[in-house]
């Protein structure tokens, strides 16, 4: 059920009607106009989330409807029907900012329906990435304002790396991913993400900037601005494309390189297909190597890549494997390895795949067994990433 509610504005009482009644009986609520004025005026004071409007109207019309909602809110969902014998009207409609054109008689309704939903995905996109773009652009902005003040204190540089983190868990029909990510005594510059890519598959990357200081801080949000700007190429593209994790630190490697700034990064990044039920994912020189738990096995991901910013001529493969029907997938920074309490890297490792073994199936199960918490003092950060099907 949604409870979206529509705005139908037509002066036919009979289509007007039958619109609304078939559009409640699919959950949405609905309001009526029987023209333009008296269309914008139930707009205004009652806020609907979408308007599906006529165009051929007495006192008002679609077009000069669409041209006023179009002046107080320029992407709000505007749905036009029209008779077959008015297209020009429709192109005018399109040109100004039209959501999507429906022609009378409409025959099937779940036609209408499938017009709206989508209109109001488009609406709830576009409001997204507004949002994600406006974080993006206070984040950058703060961090450019500040750059002398973080070398002197490091606590504003490390909130400006904690607002880009994702603020809750991802949830995914059955799968859950969610982070940790502890600071080190020094500004660095670990940074995860996660996020959905379309209705059937979502994106997730661990990444560690080298060095420690302002400027692998300013990596940082370099690296979230670059994923975002991907993800809405590939939202602008219709989410036609292939997404695939080797073009992605492609991208990174290329950019970074371009910057000049002599940092590098280690990124494992990764693709969940619920349609394929697989994972596809790409190294780029991570350390150490996730780790797939299922039932009572655990083991590392296969798989090997140079560091992102460092050689021109880096390749990254993608490797996808099938899912298992339940398991975890655990992802660290290197950072860990200097706080594990094991002195060869061999025994180090097997300390994390027993850890990992007995039951750390989350993200604060996984600290606690590991024996961290907030004002643990290391100097490098340490990030972790717990991906989990149920």
């Amino acid at each position: 059920m949604t409870d979206h509610c529509v705005l139908v504005i037509d002066d036919d009482t009979v289509v007007r009607e039958s619109i609304a009644a078939y559009l409640q009986s699919t959950g949405f609520r609905t309001l009526e106009a029987e023209n333009g004025e008296q269309g914008l005026q139930v707009f205004r004071e009652n806020n609907p989330d979408l308007i599906l409007c006529d165009l051929s109207m007495p006192v008002m019309d679609g077009l000069t409807m669409l041209s006023k909602v179009r002046s107080e809110s320029i992407s709000f969902p505007f749905i036009v029907v029209s008779g077959v014998g008015v297209m020009d009207d429709v192109v005018r409609a399109l040109h100004l900012g039209a959501s999507d054109f429906l022609t009378k008689p409409i025959a099937d309704l779940e036609v209408l329906e499938y017009a709206i939903n989508r209109a109001l995905e488009k609406a709830q996109l576009l409001m997204e990435n507004k949002r994600y773009r406006d974080s993006l652009d206070e984040a950058i902005n703060s961090l450019k304002s500040s750059l002398t003040l973080l070398q002197e204190d490091q606590k504003a540089g490390r909130q400006v790396q904690m607002n880009m983190l994702p603020s809750e868990p991802l949830v995914f029909e059955n799968f859950r991913i969610d982070h940790n990510v502890i600071p080190s005594l020094y500004l660095s510059g670990d940074f995860v993400d996660y996020f959905a890519l379309n209705d059937h598959s979502f994106a997730f990357y661990l990444a560690d900037v080298s060095g420690h200081g302002a400027s692998s801080a300013f990596v940082t949000v370099l690296l979230k601005h670059m994923s975002m700007s991907l993800l809405e190429d590939y939202e602008a593209n219709g989410r036609k494309s292939r997404v695939k994790p080797s073009h992605v630190l492609s991208y990174l490697n290329t950019n970074l390189l371009k910057t000049g700034l002599g940092k590098h990064v280690t990124v494992f990044g990764g693709i969940i297909n619920t349609r394929s039920q697989t994972l596809t994912y790409s190294f780029g020189g991570h350390f150490p190597l996730p780790v797939i738990s299922e039932n009572d096995s655990v083991r590392f991901l296969e798989g090997k890549g140079l560091p992102v910013g460092l050689f021109e001529e880096a390749e990254y493969e993608d490797i996808t494997i099938d899912l298992p029907t339940r398991f975890s997938l655990t992802i660290l920074s290197d950072g860990i390895l200097e706080v594990i309490p094991r002195k060869s890297l061999q025994e180090k490792e097997d300390y994390l795949l027993a850890v990992i073994k007995e039951g750390s199936g989350t993200v604060a199960a996984l600290t606690e067994s590991l024996g961290l918490g907030e004002d643990q003092e290391a100097p490098d950060d340490i990030s972790m990433l717990v991906l989990t099907r149920s």
